[in-house]
């Protein structure tokens, strides 16, 4: 048939195309079909005639339509993208699509072995000529593509999907693509509609594109239909734009996806479960998308449970057990997250090359935490030994991360001389972060906060305005120190400017924190009316929060981000209500002060500090007994809880002589713990100058009054 028409291929080139009509007409004549059937031509009915002039006529105007799509091809080929436009824009797909959509459908269904007579339809075009048309459409996209004419290109290329869609509407039946091309014609469309449309800017389009590649079965080989897959879940994730589902696709009922990511992350570990079972091969880009997905979602749960599934050979075993710390601490289970670390740093990894970012993540992870501390020194210790042979610039973060657990392990040592040394250690390594660091503003964060610790409060103040520089002011908890430095030198007024000057820059949780300390500086100035108003604004905020939470959930926003935010928001509703609990009760409120730690209790029954004010609230209506029982219950709850320790002594020394040892050894446990706590120097010289100590007393006093001196107005960490 192509042979036939090669001649007119030429012609067409050269002159103005005829129409399908002469073309028939001049191909029938020349077939000499008129001149030598005359003695049988009165033989042959006229419905008959008329049904093999209309067949030579189909088939000839598509060797027309075929002979460009050839040429085309060519041009294409040749790298004559404006050229072969040329060609293809002469092909009317327009009105050959419904033929094309009839010949689809109708060659195949049920494609069993016929007879040599059954294999030619009437007026049914082959599925070669629609494959080759396909090609025309498809190689005219992909010029329009290379022309940068994005749009016209994906409307091209949805034509061609229109097309089979029509014609199998329940998906493309098996072994089709033994016999010709346009299976695969179809499946580069599906392929490259899409990228057309994300190359145009129409990304709601491009997702749409994806989806109808998916929803049925269009004999997509496992390897390319897990691209496609892909693809889909990387637009969901990074388009920023929210394509909601169709309707007709919605057939999950409360199980359907209802947000971009829960699809995303739905694709994605049906991917992972193709790993699982060999379907795919490995591809790591599945795995960090899926680490992103669930990592905005907040279940980091989830996800170590797809890390543990992954097959071995994969990952090393302290890659692995390093992937895992990551995301049980981000789920907030740092213990589990540092065992993990120890198995991966520890002897039976020995003979392995050290996992350096293993060593950082431990010391990381200690040093958040006094009860790690000397763990912590270990860990910073071998990545200071590490970075100066092959990672030198991590050195300033070994450095940040030993002083920082210098610092802690200070806090926690019961020597005095252990405590200095660990002091001097901190500092001395923190200032050396500093100058490897790199300008890192958390080594210089971490040094404020440690002169702070120590009450050098003047080269604390000199830290933070560094970091504020460092920071450009933008960072929540970096204003937050600094006020608490400057109440620390006794300049509340100033703290509080500070404060209403962070309040406008702060991000929303920061802002809420902020606006607590806006009211206990207000406290510290015995404005206790002005405090209330503050709180009373903080509360409203949390709440009027909350209700966004509730709606963020009912449309599926981020659970575990949720969670988490929500979380934190509560413990600081609970903290307001506990603080306004505390000013009621200084100024003999006492039923106020009761219906706020009953608010405080709700959110959180088994509070320390709900106890702790509980007895304080007691103790101020002289319920010496009832008080001593809430101190008890709080400390039962949280034994080291230094403020119901020091209250329990006070309540001690009120009911006795005869209980100063019991007191002593409350307040010098509480010292343990807090060596600048001054209520309990403060009751200390009470106990001293009552046993007769006069001299020890004094010294005793002269700290607390020093101690005092130097308190902010909350703890610095």
């Amino acid at each position: 048939m192509l042979c036939a028409c090669s001649g007119e291929q030429f012609k067409l080139e050269e002159a103005p195309p005829q129409s399908p009509d002469s073309l028939a007409t001049r191909d029938f004549s020349a077939s000499g079909l008129s001149s030598r059937t005359a003695d049988w031509e009165p033989k042959i009915d006229d419905t008959q005639v008329e049904e093999v002039e209309s067949t030579l006529k189909e088939a000839l105007s598509l060797n027309y339509e075929e002979a460009r799509a050839l040429l085309g091809r060519l041009e294409y080929q040749r790298g004559n993208f404006d050229a072969a436009l040329q060609v293809f824009q002469g092909i009317d797909i327009k009105s050959l699509t419904p033929r094309m959509v009839r010949a689809i459908a109708e060659r195949t269904k049920q494609r069993k072995p016929r007879s040599k007579a059954d294999t030619v339809v009437p007026n049914v075009m082959s599925l070669h000529s629609v494959s080759l048309l396909l090609e025309a459409i498809l190689l005219k996209a992909k010029s329009l593509e290379e022309l940068h004419r994005y749009i016209e290109a994906a409307k091209e290329c949805r034509i061609i999907v229109d097309t089979v869609e029509s014609a199998l509407p329940k998906g493309m039946p098996e072994r089709i693509g033994e016999d010709c091309k346009l299976q695969d014609m179809f499946h580069s469309a599906l392929e490259l509609l899409p990228n057309l449309w994300i190359k145009a800017g129409f990304l709601d389009e491009a997702v749409t594109a994806y989806r109808r590649a998916l929803v049925k079965p269009w004999n997509l080989e496992q390897q390319r239909l897990a691209t496609v897959q892909k693809d889909l879940a990387k637009t969901l994730l990074y388009s920023g734009v929210e394509v909601s589902l169709p309707p007709q696709l919605q057939v999950w009922g409360p199980t359907t996806p209802k947000s971009n990511i829960e699809e995303a992350i739905l694709l994605l570990l049906i991917l992972m479960s193709k790993v699982g079972i060999q379907e795919i091969e490995w591809d790591a880009e599945i795995m960090d998308h899926l680490t992103f997905a669930l990592s905005v979602s907040g279940t980091f749960e989830s996800l170590t449970v797809h890390i543990e599934q992954i097959l071995p050979g994969i990952y090393n075993r302290a890659e692995k057990w390093y992937l895992l710390a990551l995301c049980y601490s981000a789920a907030g289970q740092n213990e589990v997250a540092l065992n993990l670390l120890k198995k991966a740093c520890g002897s039976s990894e020995a003979n392995q090359r050290p996992h350096f970012p293993s060593f950082l993540f431990g010391a990381k992870l200690c040093s958040q935490d006094p009860i790690h501390a000397h763990e912590g020194i270990n860990f910073s210790r071998e990545v200071i030994d590490l970075a100066k042979h092959r990672n030198e610039h991590f050195l300033g973060q070994g450095y940040k991360f030993l002083g920082m657990c210098y610092g802690a392990a200070a806090r926690i040592s019961v020597l005095d001389s252990e405590r200095s040394i660990f002091q001097g250690e901190s500092l001395n390594f923190l200032n050396r972060a500093v100058v490897n660091g790199n300008d890192d503003p958390e080594a210089v964060f971490s040094l404020g906060l440690e002169n702070a610790n120590q009450r050098n409060l003047d080269v604390a103040f000199d830290n933070m305005m560094m970091y504020s520089d460092m920071t450009v002011g933008s960072s929540g908890r970096g204003w937050r120190l600094l006020a608490l430095i400057v109440s620390a030198q006794q300049r509340i007024k100033d703290a509080e400017t500070i404060v209403d000057f962070a309040l406008d820059e702060a991000g929303r949780m920061d802002q809420l924190e902020l606006l607590r300390l806006k009211a206990v500086l207000q406290i510290a100035q015995q404005k206790p009316k002005q405090a209330v108003e503050t709180y009373r604004i903080l509360l409203s905020l949390i709440h009027a929060k909350e209700e966004h939470w509730r709606q963020d959930k009912k449309l599926g926003q981020a659970i575990g981000f949720i969670r988490h935010e929500a979380i934190k928001e509560k413990n600081l509703e609970r903290e307001a209500w506990q603080d306004l609990a505390t000013i009621y009760a200084d100024v003999g409120s006492f039923l106020d002060a009761k219906a706020c730690i009953d608010k405080a209790q709700l959110i959180e029954f088994f509070s320390p500090r709900s106890w702790h004010v509980t007895g304080r609230l007691l103790e101020a209506q002289s319920l010496y007994k009832e008080a001593f029982v809430s101190f008890l219950i709080s400390l039962s709850i949280e034994p080291d809880y230094i403020p119901s320790i020091v209250s329990t002594a006070e309540l001690f020394l009120k009911l006795g002589m005869q209980s100063l040892p019991i007191v002593r050894s409350f307040l010098m446990n509480a010292l343990r713990l807090d060596p600048t706590n001054h209520d309990a120097w403060f009751n200390l010289g009470v106990v001293s100058k009552s046993e007769g100590s006069l001299q020890q007393a004094a010294d005793f006093f002269q700290a607390a009054y020093e101690l005092k001196l130097s308190a902010p107005v909350q703890k610095f960490e």
